[in-house]
C-alpha cells in the first residue's frame, strides 16, 4: 500500500500519471471516432 500513499502525497508522480492517462483517454478517442468514421462512410 506504500505504492498508493506514494502516488497521491508525490504530485510529480501523481501529475506524470495524470496525464498520461488523460493522453491515453484522447488517443483512444480518436481511434474509436476514425475507425467510425471509415466504417460509416459512403464512398
Amino acid at each position: 500500500m506504500w505504492v498508493l500513499k506514494e502516488f497521491f502525497t508525490d504530485p510529480v508522480l501523481f501529475f506524470s500519471f495524470t496525464g498520461l492517462a488523460v493522453l491515453l483517454g484522447i488517443c483512444v478517442f480518436y481511434v474509436v471516432y476514425f475507425i467510425r468514421n471509415t466504417m460509416n462512410s459512403d464512398s
